[in-house]
């Protein structure tokens, strides 16, 4: 077996690192770009005054970036080339996942808005997957320039994880849907122009067959977004909707009537690997600065760096991420030849495992760094901030180890020998 990075990923990596270089970083460092990403970064980037969103000028910076990423033919990498895209295979997309994020803090990949130079284009295979050959035509060419944006509303104020549980309802009502309820962190409706909307129509709770998804303008009556929740990584974007006789065609209809769940999970695996990687790679960076730092700070005249105090911890670390890059390379592989359901325990193993060990190294650099590790003016605790979210969004790492447990003891599937 060959673990190397294969030659044309590496390639694929050099050049994305000469675009960085000579694009990105210059675009980073006028006008003083450079305040959203040095201690100024959470208030750069936040609109306090206008419930906590994201600034104008910083989603125009972010904009930009895209825009060269797509002209210089990385922003669509991923997707399949009848939609401007390269075909990339989930393992090529883990290598450059970990490479990005292990640059550190950075305009070429910020995942706080989930932007990045290579991005993740969810929206566009759901619709290529799941829509009408009428919503695609509509749809399609306003996701990949920008002019139609989804929201993904699921989670309710009573119903997280439990999704099968949701209480948003919508009844047919001659050629419409009405519909009722509630959702929370509802990410992205500060700037969305639809939310997909997921809501009970048949069945009973705790059913998966039942629900549909339904593609609702963020501008119908009785559609509110009622407030933006503040978290513990600013700016948001999670909103508190209410919907009150919101009405919609039955072109709105997002997939098979009641079969609406196999959008949610259409594309876990693909986003979860992918994430796994952004978070180890998160952790490596985090890990190389707090030894780099170790090595040329002088304590009692000697370099902290010979302490096995500081030593030990950083090697564990180390030691892990180096196991988990392993188990994640594999994974993608063999998510690229496989049926997704035959991997899913592991594709779960990557992933709670990746974003606990991105907080646990961002937490061992502030305590390496002391004092400045803990200052806004290093990078771990806007990276701890940040990857805390992953252990409980898409998917909490308690569903990720019951969905290992379940593969382990054998519980609603078969263990494989």
């Amino acid at each position: 077996m060959d673990f190397d990075i294969p030659q044309d990923v590496q390639e694929t990596l050099d050049a994305i690192d000469a675009f960085i270089e000579r694009e990105i970083v210059p675009l980073e460092a006028q006008d003083d770009n450079v305040r959203f990403f040095d201690h100024r970064r959470e208030y750069a980037r936040t609109d306090f005054e206008a419930g906590g969103v994201p600034r104008a000028e910083w989603e125009h910076l972010l904009a930009e970036m895209r825009r060269r990423a797509d002209a210089a033919g990385w922003l669509r990498w991923a997707l399949p080339a009848e939609f401007g895209g390269h075909d990339a295979s989930n393992l090529e997309m883990a290598i450059i996942r970990e490479h990005l994020a292990a640059k550190g803090l950075g305009l070429h990949n910020d995942l706080q808005n989930e932007s990045s130079i290579v991005g993740n284009f969810p929206t566009v295979l759901m619709m290529r997957d799941f829509g009408t050959e009428e919503q695609q035509a509509e749809w399609m060419p306003g996701f990949l320039d920008g002019t139609r944006r989804l929201a993904f509303g699921l989670t309710e104020p009573n119903h997280g994880s439990d999704a099968t549980y949701l209480e948003t309802t919508a009844v047919p009502d001659g050629d419409e849907w009405v519909i009722n309820g509630q959702k929370r962190f509802n990410s992205g409706l500060h700037h969305a122009t639809h939310d997909i909307v997921f809501a009970r129509t048949s069945g009973e709770p705790g059913s998966p067959v039942g629900i549909t998804a339904f593609l609702v303008p963020t501008d119908a009556p009785g559609f509110s977004v009622d407030f933006f929740w503040w978290t513990f990584n600013m700016p948001t974007d999670h909103a508190e909707v209410s919907m009150r006789d919101v009405r919609v065609d039955a072109a709105a209809v997002f997939g098979r009537v009641d079969h609406g769940l196999e959008l949610a999970q259409h594309f876990v695996h693909e986003n979860r690997i992918r994430q796994a990687a952004s978070s180890l790679g998160a952790a490596q960076f985090c890990i190389n600065e707090a030894v780099a730092y170790a090595n040329q700070r002088v304590t009692w005249g000697k370099p902290l760096s010979r302490n096995q105090a500081i030593q030990f911890p950083l090697v564990e670390l180390h030691t892990e991420a180096a196991m988990l890059r392993q188990l994640i390379r594999s994974t993608a592989w063999s998510l690229d030849r496989r049926h997704h359901m035959e991997v899913t325990h592991l594709v779960a193993m990557c992933n709670y495992r990746s974003n606990r060990l991105a907080c646990e190294a961002a937490d061992r650099a502030m305590q390496t760094c002391g004092g400045m590790g803990y200052s806004r003016h290093m990078p771990f605790e806007h990276i701890y901030r940040h990857h805390r979210r992953y252990r409980i969004t898409e998917g909490s790492e308690e569903i990720q180890m019951r969905k290992v447990g379940q593969h382990l003891f054998g519980i609603g599937t078969r263990v494989t020998q």
